[in-house]
């Protein structure tokens, strides 16, 4: 009798078991490395936001309160050896968090706006949004590859929120440097509320769990006809 032919790692054409050890272990490690950088970030920007009387920087910082929640969410989910099972829980979290961060942005923009509130500079609030700017994208790209691979929604729910920390640090770096240099204080709330917006859209996605891409190859083969089944699977 032949040997038979040797199988496919995973039947739907998806990550091995043990790949998929190897990217739940890198998520987590995503995961810790994002709940350190934001914890230092929030105290950063509360602190420098409280000394400049700045909306936008106090603002920053509760975001990154908001990303911790979002990262421990992630954290938990991984934590178990059925990660799967607690997706659902993860995502719904992660969606309330985009919610809280837009509820917060577009009160904390409109009473800026309407009351004129002009912030002082802030040097450290200019650094800190300039290092952010460069550190998030790097970490929001490697945990939603790693996401993508494994098909986890709430690891690539978390990455979008990761994201948006990029585009909040943008914002609040041009508004900070043009309220510096020219004195355009409604600059910085006017974009949150645009940032707004784009917290709502992924809040939404996340709670929905509209988040995931299947993983590359993960399409799962058409059944095999008969005479295939014979080819692959030798008698003789």
């Amino acid at each position: 009798m032949g040997t038979p032919l040797p199988l496919a790692a995973s039947p739907s054409g998806g990550p091995s078991a043990a790949r998929r050890a190897v990217l739940a272990r890198r998520i987590r490690l995503f995961v810790a490395a994002t709940i350190t950088y934001n914890v230092v970030e929030a105290l950063v920007a509360i602190t420098a936001g409280a000394r400049a009387s700045s909306t936008a920087l106090i603002g920053f910082g509760l975001d990154s309160v908001i990303e911790v929640s979002s990262a421990a969410a992630v954290a938990w989910q991984f934590s178990g050896p059925d990660h799967e099972r607690r997706e659902r829980t993860a995502l719904r979290i992660i969606g309330v968090s985009f919610y809280a961060l837009a509820a917060y942005v577009t009160v904390e923009s409109a009473r800026a706006l309407l009351g004129g509130h002009h912030a002082e500079h802030s040097t450290a609030g200019l650094v800190l949004a300039a290092v952010s700017l460069a550190v998030m994208p790097l970490l929001s790209a490697a945990q939603r590859r790693a996401g993508r691979e494994l098909g986890s929604a709430s690891a690539i729910a978390d990455s979008k929120q990761t994201l948006l920390c990029t585009y909040l640090s943008a914002v609040l770096l041009a508004g900070l440097a043009v309220n510096t240099l020219f004195g355009w204080w409604w600059a910085d709330p006017a974009a949150a509320l645009v940032l707004a917006a784009v917290a709502v859209k992924e809040g939404r996605e996340a709670w929905r769990g509209d988040t995931c891409c299947p993983p590359p190859g993960a399409h799962r083969p058409a059944p095999a006809t008969g005479a295939e089944t014979r080819r692959a699977w030798p008698t003789s």
